[in-house]
């Protein structure tokens, strides 16, 4: 059994607060925040998606800390799971690997594709195994759609489309672009991180955007150029009016088929066949946060490095995005 200490009892904490508690092959034994209603667990956190952040785990019987390096240091703790604001992450994780701990850390990777790579390097040759939860690369519906690409199930890809959107979560960290980096790097990394899972790294990105609720980009719209896709398209905001929820969706037209995908469907993954009746694709329970744990769980169980994402990978979605930045800043294509 691994043991855990999650430090940032936010939104993202909570939620994998909650994995951990459904597990048998993980037990939380620290936590840590600097408020401390938020390190006893006396706080309600709301966030996206509906059935994360619940409140079932019990405080009562971990230790906390309000420092994030007195967890590190404890030696009970076996793996640290870092939900901090992003320009913590790096300084948190880079300790912990210094001290052999295994490493789980929340997207972005970090605030600037130079820490990233910077933290990227150093778990290269850390003894504890690290990885980045970039949830969409377990999310069901979107591992299906991964895997029907490397098929080629239904022929070639000829156009992707990704959105995610929904209106402002307010708080003085997203409220804040120089923290958090706007929609484009908290929100939209989720889509440019998957875009790369399935067709690699794009020769160019030529983008559009603008800020409203942040001094950094809050609504974007990437093309993502590729020599051998057509078309592959990602949308991202949260500068939605207050009261427009959440929407994650996909619709990826392949040359036999096309897969369309909408979280807030009854049954969220269709698939319209080339002489067939549209059929509802039948997917595993849970969400992307479930399986990203229970697989890096078995990584370090196994004793094998990552495979599905690496911080590497992480580093790599980070530069992308700035890159997207760039072009929206310039008005033109700016390779990768």
């Amino acid at each position: 059994m691994t043991k855990v200490g999650v430090i940032g009892i936010g939104f993202m904490g909570r939620t994998h607060l909650e994995v951990y508690r459904k597990r048998r092959d993980a037990k939380v034994v620290a936590v840590a925040d600097l408020v401390r209603e938020r390190r006893e667990g006396r706080t309600a956190i709301a966030g996206n998606i509906a059935g994360a952040a619940k409140e079932g785990f019990d405080f009562r019987k971990v230790t906390k800390y309000a420092e994030p390096m007195d967890l590190v240091g404890d030696p009970e703790v076996e793996l640290v799971d870092v939900c901090l604001p992003t320009p913590l992450h790096v300084e948190v994780a880079l300790a912990a690997l210094r001290r052999g701990k295994h490493v789980l850390v929340e997207k972005p990777l970090a605030r600037t594709a130079r820490d990233a790579d910077r933290l990227a390097r150093a778990a290269a040759k850390a003894k504890g195994l690290s990885m980045c939860a970039m949830c969409m690369r377990f999310w069901p519906g979107w591992t299906w759609l991964k895997e029907s690409i490397d098929r080629k199930s239904y022929g070639r890809v000829l156009a992707a489309q990704f959105r995610r959107a929904t209106n402002h979560p307010g708080g003085a960290f997203y409220s804040s672009g120089e923290q958090c980096g706007g929609a484009i790097l908290d929100l939209h990394i989720h889509d440019t991180d998957f875009v790369q899972h399935c067709f690699g790294v794009p020769k160019a990105v030529s983008s559009r955007g603008y800020s409203s609720r942040t001094s950094a980009i809050d609504h974007v719209v990437t093309h993502y150029v590729y020599d051998d896709v057509p078309l592959v398209v990602a949308e991202g905001s949260w500068a939605m009016t207050a009261g427009f929820g959440f929407q994650m969706q996909y619709a990826v037209n392949f040359e036999r088929a096309t897969a369309v995908f909408d979280l807030a469907a009854a049954k969220p993954l269709t698939l319209h066949e080339r002489g067939k009746k549209a059929r509802a694709v039948a997917i595993p329970p849970g969400m992307g946060y479930d399986h990203e744990i229970a697989y890096f769980l078995d990584c370090i169980r196994t004793r094998r490095r990552p495979k599905t994402v690496t911080l590497a990978d992480a580093a790599t979605s980070v530069r992308i995005v700035e890159a997207e930045a760039r072009s929206i800043a310039t008005g033109r294509p700016v390779r990768v």
